[in-house]
């Protein structure tokens, strides 16, 4: 698999510190006021900032195939009650952009985890609390279990997801395997092809199907879609669920990291995981995940078929996750 594509990264974007986003981008999305752009480790990030500079910080990240607007009201609920309420896009994602073509289109965990690190690095952040869900779930999970002095408390939607590398090629049960049926489409050159030309079809797709009774409208839809023109986003896309099952490698500086993690078996700051009633998504049972959090720790059931994207379809119940999360810390 070819792990390269084409960066774009004009000379508007080039820059070391953080700016307002360049006049090139989409205007700033509903309820997250001016985005920014910052040099992040291998990256050049889009992302939201919002309340207070010396408010405590809070890390929000989604997951696929979702963008920061997963949070276009978690967000404001937070930066309300004072905290510093950092989105970002994700790499392959939004404005955010590779800033060499040499770096590989890789979306092994411990990369996008390294990712997220380099940004509150940039930012000048220390320790934040970090929430997530989906990709971003597993994202906040992998930096508690390797960074876990930067990560403040955790909110977790589905868990503790965090990828057993050595695990991944073996076969599930069939009606397990049917769920992931995208996850063995995009191992194909077709289903490669078929993502690059029907990604925003494929996404809408996959809300439905993830959270079957959320009723979104099309304007809420059309508000992610441009994120997913992201030039990388399908490499990243189907090297992420390549690198699952083993038949995409990762990068090699990432291995270190990966052997680390593969021996973490619980997190102990402050946690809080979340799960919907009507959860379309494969997700564990919260048993399966409870003694990986050894600290502060409380599981909550959303009712009203909530589905999985979680934060957009609860967001008073999300934001309230993890208000509660940063004051048990």
């Amino acid at each position: 698999m070819n792990l390269h594509r084409r960066s774009f990264l004009t000379a508007a974007t080039a820059v070391a510190g953080a700016s307002s986003l360049p006049t090139w981008a989409a205007a700033a999305p509903r309820g997250f006021g001016e985005l920014r752009q910052i040099e992040a480790g291998v990256l050049n990030v889009g992302y939201a900032d919002l309340g207070p500079r010396n408010g405590p910080p809070v890390l929000l990240l989604h997951g696929w195939p979702y963008d920061i607007h997963t949070y276009e009201e978690v967000a404001p609920r937070l930066a309300e009650q004072g905290y510093r309420v950092v989105v970002p896009w994700l790499r392959g994602y939004g404005t955010t952009r590779f800033l060499s073509e040499a770096t590989p289109r890789n979306a092994q965990q411990t990369a996008i985890a390294a990712d997220a690190i380099a940004l509150l690095d940039a930012l000048g952040i220390q320790q934040a609390t970090v929430a997530g869900c989906d990709w971003g779930a597993r994202t906040a999970c992998v930096m508690a279990a390797l960074w876990p002095q930067r990560v403040k408390a955790l909110v977790s939607v589905s868990g503790y997801l965090v990828t057993n590398v050595k695990t991944g090629p073996q076969p599930l049960a069939p009606a397990d395997e049917l769920a992931w049926w995208y996850q063995f489409y995009l191992a194909t050159d077709r289903g490669r092809a078929g993502y690059e030309k029907n990604h925003r079809d494929f996404a809408r797709l996959i809300w439905r199907q993830a959270s079957p009774d959320w009723r979104f409208d099309d304007a809420t839809f059309e508000r992610s879609a441009p994120a997913f023109d992201n030039p990388d986003h399908v490499a990243i896309t189907v090297h992420n669920y390549r690198w699952r099952l083993g038949l995409a490698e990762g990068e090699s500086r990432y291995d270190a990291l990966e052997a680390r993690l593969a021996t973490v078996q619980s997190v102990a700051m402050p946690a809080i995981t979340l799960e919907g009633d009507a959860n379309g998504a494969p997700h564990p049972p919260a048993a399966a995940y409870a003694r990986r959090f050894t600290g502060h720790y409380e599981h909550r059931e959303l009712k009203g078929g909530i589905g999985h994207n979680l934060p957009q379809e609860a967001p008073a119940a999300f934001a309230q996750a993890v208000i509660d999360v940063s004051k048990a810390a």
